[in-house]
């Protein structure tokens, strides 16, 4: 007896419904798309928190985040997501391993325990800006002297020096800085 193949719909419909349930699972950033699924509560369509005490905190956090960066950068597009995770098992639930902090793209930031500071989630903004002007993809292939030198340099990040090779990366994107300038920062951003 043959047993006859799914039609293509069946097919279709199997991996509309497997290919998100693996991401889920295997692909933990992905979470920030429905950070409420991962056990967080979401005070506002851009502020998450996992422990409802800290609420104020990160509103804080948040706004001074969104005032400080398109200072320097130029308005947001979006409205970046930041979850504010005060426990590690919540900042595991995303991924974030042992990183302080983690921006996918502009799909969203994920604020560990250790990252509770202006310069961490200005640094994360940072990323969000550079993943809307210059594209999640073609930022993978930016150098990471200017991905993450930038983010380091303009959050203000205080901690001098940075262990390498963030400190020789942030050297580097200051001197580049320097020569581009404020105006022409995205333009040479893009050539890189």
């Amino acid at each position: 007896m043959r047993l006859s193949r799914p039609s293509l719909k069946v097919r279709l419909l199997v991996m509309l419904v497997a290919v998100p349930l693996v991401a889920w699972f295997a692909v933990k950033p992905v979470r920030v798309l429905e950070p409420r699924l991962a056990g967080v509560s979401c005070v506002s369509a851009t502020v998450c928190v996992d422990d409802l005490t800290r609420v104020e905190e990160a509103v804080g956090l948040y706004a001074e985040g969104m005032a400080f960066v398109p200072d320097l950068l130029g308005s947001f597009k979006g409205r970046p997501r930041v979850i504010f995770c005060a426990t590690q098992a919540c900042a595991d639930s995303f991924g974030l391993g042992a990183r302080a902090a983690v921006t996918v793209g502009t799909m969203g930031t994920v604020i560990g325990p250790r990252a509770w500071a202006s310069f961490f989630v200005r640094h994360e903004l940072i990323h969000y800006a550079q993943a809307e002007r210059l594209g999640t993809l073609r930022l993978l292939f930016k150098p990471q002297w200017f991905v993450e030198g930038m983010a380091y340099a303009l959050s203000q990040d205080p901690r001098e020096p940075l262990t390498e090779p963030f400190e020789s990366q942030r050297k580097r994107f200051r001197a580049w800085y320097a020569a581009v300038g404020k105006q022409g920062l995205w333009q040479a951003a893009r050539d890189l």
